[in-house]
């Protein structure tokens, strides 16, 4: 079985990765992690600079993610890209083939209040009807099955 998952070393995404390990570990994957690195869009020389050492930082963290789980005695592959998220992870799907793709659910709770909750929620169908976001992208075209792993509560707790 091959499992790949959208990592950003964010913690949503490390909650996703630990829980597809305590979830699939017992069938012995292995397991792609794969992270992109956004474009810069800004073409001055000290931005480029920033933006190579950002993504520098970036791939060592998915690095060190990737020596945590072959620790567990897994075997992992790291892919890292470059550009829209949802592109090229869809590529890496496409070329792969992997068994199951994992998303992590970034989100955010909203404020008190029945305003404050009116406002997030035709906040988030304007997102989802005009840009959508990366796991509901992955859902609707990916090839294989897409598990999306949802907040953690503490997180949840947290931005309460």
């Amino acid at each position: 079985m091959n499992i790949m998952i959208a990592y950003d070393d964010s913690p949503h995404a490390r909650h996703a990765l630990e829980r597809t390990l305590e979830m699939f570990s017992r069938l012995e994957p292995m397991i792609i992690l794969i992270g992109v690195a956004e474009e810069s869009l800004d073409t001055s020389s000290s931005s480029e600079a920033n933006y190579i050492n950002a993504k520098n930082e970036f791939s060592a963290r998915i690095k060190g993610a990737a020596e945590e789980v072959g620790y567990r005695g897994l075997n992992v592959e790291v892919v890292i890209g470059q550009g829209d998220a949802r592109k090229v992870i869809l590529k890496a799907v496409n070329s792969l083939k992997p068994d199951l793709l994992v998303v992590s659910r970034h989100c955010e709770e909203p404020g008190e209040g029945f305003i404050a909750h009116s406002i997030d929620a035709l906040v988030d169908e304007f997102n989802y009807m005009t840009f959508g976001s990366v796991s509901s992208f992955l859902v609707r075209r990916a090839p294989c099955p897409v598990l999306v792993q949802a907040c953690p509560v503490s997180a949840r707790e947290t931005t309460k």
